[in-house]
C-alpha cells in the first residue's frame, strides 16, 4: 500500500502543544494504559493506530478529562491539566471531536454549531465554506442529517470552540467510502493551516495521509511511532498490530 506524501513542512522543532507522560489509567481496577508518552507539536499531525480495545479512546478520555489518569501528566502548552475536571480542560483549548458524534439530534444545525461557540479566527462563516453541505441545512435538526453530515457537523462543532489542539476519535467510523476520503482531505487541510492534530483511527489509509506522525497502540502502551513513510516499509509492525497486509 503507497503513503501520499507527507506534508512538505513538518514542524520536529516546534514547542508540544500536548504532552501525555507516562500515564496510567484505568476502569475501576482494570489497568488500561501502560505509561502512554506521546507528544503533539504546534501545526503538526499526529495519528494514533491500533486494534479495538488498544486504548486509543482511552487515551483521549484521559486527555480530556473524562478518565482521568493515576499517573504521569498531561500537559497543554507546558501547564499541567490532568486533574483537571473536562469543562475547564474544554476551556483551555482542547477541542474534541468524539467517536460516535454525540450531536444533539433536537437542536439545528445552526444550533448545533453556535452552542460551544468561542471568539477566535474561526468563525461560522469559515465553517460552512469548510462544510457548504452544511449551510444547506442550517435549520434542520442534526437528527435528520446522514451519518457523514453528522460527522461534519461535529467536526465544525469542535473548530467553532477555536481551539488550540484537536482531537478527533475515530472519524470514519460507520462511514462510506466516499465520505472517509472527503473527511481525510477536510483533515488535512486543516493540518496544511496549522492547526494541531491527534486524530485517533483505524482506518490505516486515512491516518497515514493525515499525519506528520504516526504511533501505534497494542494493549495500552505506544509500540511503535514514526513516520507515515516509515510505517509504510514495517510490514510486520503493520501486521501484527495493525492487521494491515
Amino acid at each position: 500500500m503507497s503513503v501520499p506524501d507527507a506534508d512538505p513542512t513538518p514542524r520536529p522543532d516546534a514547542a508540544p502543544i500536548l504532552a501525555v507522560e507516562e500515564i496510567h489509567a484505568y476502569y475501576g481496577e482494570s489497568h488500561v494504559l501502560h505509561g502512554v508518552s506521546l507528544t503533539v507539536r504546534a501545526g503538526e499531525g499526529v495519528a494514533l493506530l491500533g486494534r479495538n480495545g488498544a486504548g486509543k479512546t482511552t487515551l483521549i478520555r484521559s486527555i480530556v478529562g473524562f478518565t482521568p489518569p493515576r499517573a504521569g501528566a498531561v500537559r497543554l502548552e507546558g501547564a499541567t491539566i490532568s486533574g483537571w475536571p473536562a469543562h475547564r480542560i474544554a476551556r483551555s483549548g482542547i477541542a474534541l471531536v468524539p467517536q460516535g458524534r454525540r450531536i444533539f439530534a433536537p437542536l439545528t444545525v445552526r444550533e448545533n454549531l453556535l452552542l460551544g461557540a468561542r471568539p477566535g479566527p474561526f468563525s461560522l462563516a469559515r465553517a460552512l465554506d469548510l462544510f457548504p453541505r452544511l449551510g444547506e441545512r442550517l435549520e434542520q435538526p442534526g437528527g435528520t442529517l446522514s451519518g457523514g453530515e453528522q460527522q461534519m457537523l461535529a467536526i465544525a462543532r469542535a473548530l467553532l470552540t477555536n481551539g488550540r489542539l484537536l482531537l478527533l476519535d475515530e472519524p470514519s467510523e460507520g462511514l462510506a467510502p466516499l465520505i472517509v476520503r472527503e473527511i481525510g482531505q477536510i483533515v488535512q487541510r486543516l493540518r496544511g493551516e496549522g492547526l494541531a492534530i491527534l486524530l485517533v483511527e483505524q482506518n490505516y489509509a486515512l491516518a497515514v495521509a493525515a499525519a506528520d506522525r504516526v504511533s501505534v497502540m497494542s494493549k495500552g502502551q505506544i509500540v511503535y511511532d514514526g513516520t507515515p513513510a516509515d510505517l509504510d516499509a514495517r510490514e510486520e509492525v503493520k501486521r501484527r498490530y495493525l492487521g494491515v497486509a
